[in-house]
């Protein structure tokens, strides 16, 4: 991602490899024929988990517009129309 500093990227990579873990044992789970309650429980925490990476990446694309507005009009994906609609995507 070019807009994210590598901390903020760091915070991204974590979360998704986070939902990836929480993914495998919504898995597992079903495969060992594990209980309603703990299945919906681990796919409530990967969607979360989803949800909160997508945050972050468009909270650090509109940063990034905010800090750097000439490179951003040059940017097709990083107007206001388009990180409205990524960011209602989420929600």
């Amino acid at each position: 991602m070019k807009t994210a500093d590598p901390q903020t990227q760091r915070k991204i990579l974590n979360r998704l490899k986070r939902a990836r873990g929480q993914l495998d044992a919504v898995i597992n789970a079903v495969e060992s024929g594990g209980s309603c309650r703990d299945v919906v429980t681990q796919l409530s925490a990967v969607s979360t988990a989803l949800d909160r990476a997508g945050f972050v990446i468009i909270a650090s694309a509109m940063k990034y517009c905010i800090d750097n507005p000439e490179a951003a009009e040059q940017d097709e994906e990083l107007n206001v129309e388009e990180l409205e609609k990524l960011f209602l995507s989420l929600s």
